[in-house]
């Protein structure tokens, strides 16, 4: 299949991305959160029990693993990968190495990861990957995101982006512009502005094929803790107008991380902004926290009741599916 065939089918219309590749560290978080241990074993159990629901048919067009999960078999017997692609989704793998404290700016991060970064793709692809993730971080409110860290990020970004098409993957394309602070949904669109301009002048510059990608952005908003009061539909107009004005036409697929947003907030503002989608991009979702949180919630209450689990993971996956084509609304929340 065709790079760019690949990211359409991981963005098609009514599927997205499900982002399943928490680092160890983070997954030990989650499950301590909802007073689950975390060891390999349950880490396993609880990725299983949502790999073998409906929704993986139904809504999910890809899955980016983590590299102990990639690596890991199922109580089936089959590897995780052939789970995944039994199920007609398209297996992904998060290939950076974390956000590493920038040199000469120590408040921000720059991704690392690029060492070695080809033998482990080489390794990926022959695991089942056909589509890889590297995340930038930026730092947002008073005097950063730094020009430096702008500029690292997206060599870094763009470097990765390049060896992943020359090892036959889709590379997704992750600078996410961080929604801590108190600043406005203004100071988010400059920001994000800066930021994609100068991730796809650094693509442009190590020649990678742009219909081979997806780019998984943040959307508009205000910061966390900013006391601006936004609609969904501004947040939308605001978001769809940044990428029209930034990423350029030839990308097939924008799949948005939720940022912290509330599984609710993340479906309400996709479906807002594919209401008023005009653009030839596929708009879709690639979460994590907002497609999975109260999955993880019932599981931890009773690892086995496989039914209630699915239950709720399907109808998280509905609701986003239905809001990568305009058509989720409230009165179908349960």
């Amino acid at each position: 299949m065709k790079l760019e065939d690949i990211a359409k089918k991981m963005c098609a219309k009514g599927k997205g991305i499900l982002a399943a590749d928490e680092s160890t560290g983070t997954m030990d978080k989650r499950l301590k959160s909802v007073g689950a241990e975390s060891t390999e074993k349950n880490r396993l159990h609880f990725r299983e029990t949502l790999f073998t629901s409906d929704a993986m048919k139904n809504y999910i067009g890809g899955v980016i693993l983590f590299d102990e999960t990639i690596r890991q078999k199922t109580s089936a017997g089959i590897s995780v990968p052939e789970l995944l692609e039994k199920n007609n989704s398209i297996v992904g793998i998060k290939v950076d190495k974390g956000a590493k404290q920038l040199a000469g700016s120590p408040e921000e991060t720059v991704t690392e990861g690029l060492d070695g970064l080809r033998e482990r793709l080489n390794e990926y692809y022959k695991l089942g990957a056909r589509f890889t993730k590297w995340r930038a971080v930026y730092n947002i409110g008073g005097k950063y995101p730094s020009t430096q860290s702008i500029k690292s990020n997206a060599h870094a970004l763009a470097r990765y982006a390049s060896m992943v098409q020359e090892a036959n993957m889709v590379p997704i394309v992750e600078p996410e512009v961080l929604m801590d602070g108190n600043h406005d949904i203004d100071t988010c669109y400059k920001t994000t502005t800066n930021v994609l301009n100068e991730c796809y002048n650094e693509l442009a510059i190590q020649k990678v094929s742009l219909k081979g990608t997806v780019l998984k952005p943040n959307m508009i908003v205000p910061g966390t803790k900013s006391s601006e009061r936004v609609t969904s539909e501004e947040i939308a107009k605001k978001t769809l107008d940044c990428l029209k004005k930034n990423v350029p036409s030839e990308v097939p697929g924008i799949a948005f991380l939720s940022g912290g947003q509330s599984e609710l907030e993340a479906s309400k503002n996709l479906d807002s902004i594919n209401k008023i989608n005009d653009t030839s991009f596929l708009i879709t979702f690639s979460y994590g926290r907002a497609l999975q949180q109260s999955a993880l919630k019932t599981w931890s209450k009773e690892m086995n009741d496989t039914k209630a689990i699915h239950k709720i993971f399907n109808h998280r996956a509905n609701m986003n599916g239905l809001a990568s084509k305009g058509e989720w609304s409230q009165s179908l929340e349960i």
